[in-house]
């Protein structure tokens, strides 16, 4: 792991180099955490000049979840109100003779850019951009393991909540209980705010669990995922409680089941982001949903939920193979409920396969 962890500040310290800085200063977590391994939270990393040094505002605990730093990395942890870290690296790196700094400005305020400009005045300041969102966007071999762990934890305790009895318990009740079994199957935690929606609020977007009850009849959507050594999944499957859905529940889940399938077959390295979610979109506006649906119809996951890239309208740029992607594609109609179903998959060439679907809960309409 260490040589995993020296490997990517190789590849940015290259970077840097290419535009004149013989230093990087990185501190969004997300960031830290892909360059050093396990870190606490706070910390933030200085590349160079003499060496790469992780600086913590707190002691190292053997948090399993965490992990551990990198063995290569020199660790530095600050004395108890010991200040900022990032401007600790900043004066260890114009006390090492850098006369450059790169800065993540998209990550740090406009209060914490002044104070580093302040604290080491020998420093220019250039902005590193996202560099490294860049390296991380596609995954190596240990970062899929971690994600198909995480989808497999997912897919479990989705599993087992489906055997049980649902109808009379809360969204609050069913969420919770989704956290718990993600828990118990060895998940660090949620990748995200589990959601759980039944009736009107089916198949709503960003939907934050409330005390209605399942009743018979109703769609419930579900929407959860596992954390694993940090990496994140997403999974979202929509079911009918009673004998069998109505004829209009049906339709709908047809169409976007059909809108969902379109997206997946879509993906392919070469392919523009904004062609995946075309492939998705178009069928849903088509049938007169257009207006409501959500920007995007997927998103990179890994260290963070909501990853580069976004495949909306407007995104450019274009699909490289292992690039974790989710497809998911939504409807919801007001005061009836709605369908969402979400995956996670890895974009491979077609001659591999096609891409690789993570999340393998079965997307047939159950009646539960």
């Amino acid at each position: 792991m260490s040589d995993l962890h020296a490997a990517r500040r190789t590849r940015l310290r290259e970077r840097c180099a290419a535009v004149g800085s013989a230093a990087a200063l990185i501190s969004r977590p997300a960031n830290v955490r892909y360059l050093a391994g396990g870190v606490p939270p706070g910390a933030a990393l200085l590349l160079g000049p003499a060496q790469d040094v992780l600086l913590c505002p707190q002691a190292l605990c053997d948090d399993a979840g965490e992990g551990r730093p990198a063995e290569d990395l020199r660790v530095l942890v600050l004395p108890a109100g010991g200040g900022d870290p990032a401007l600790a690296a900043a004066e260890l790196a114009a006390g090492a003779g850098a006369e450059s700094l790169a800065v993540e400005e998209h990550h740090l305020t406009v209060t914490r850019h002044r104070a580093l400009a302040a604290a080491s005045t020998r420093l220019r300041l250039a902005d590193l951009g996202r560099t490294v969102e860049q390296l991380r966007l596609i995954k190596d071999d240990d970062e899929l393991s971690c994600l198909r762990i995480a989808a497999e934890i997912t897919d479990h305790a989705l599993g087992e909540l489906l055997e049980s009895i649902l109808v009379g318990r809360t969204e609050r009740h069913l969420a919770l209980e989704l956290d718990r079994r993600l828990a118990d199957h060895g998940a660090e935690g949620s990748a995200f705010p589990t959601s759980v929606g039944t009736g009107p609020n089916s198949g709503r977007a960003g939907h934050r669990p409330t005390d209605r009850r399942v009743e018979e009849g109703d769609f419930l959507t579900v929407r959860l995922g596992a954390r694993y050594r940090g990496y994140r999944c997403e999974l979202g499957r929509t079911f009918v409680i009673g004998s069998s859905p109505d004829s209009w529940q049906i339709e709908l889940y047809e169409l976007v089941f059909a809108a969902q399938r379109a997206g997946r077959e879509a993906l392919a390295p070469g392919v523009e982001y904004r062609e995946v979610d075309r492939a998705a979109r178009q069928m849903l506006d088509s049938a007169g949903y257009g207006e409501g649906l959500e920007p995007a119809t997927g998103h990179g996951v890994g260290l963070e939920i909501d990853e580069d890239p976004r495949l909306s309208p407007a995104a450019m740029g274009k699909l490289d193979a292992c690039v974790p992607v989710t497809v998911q594609p939504g409807v919801q109609i007001p005061g009836r409920g709605g369908v969402r179903i979400d995956d996670t998959l890895v974009v491979r060439p077609p001659a591999d396969g096609g891409p690789e679907l993570l999340t393998i809960t079965t997307k047939e309409l159950l009646a539960l």
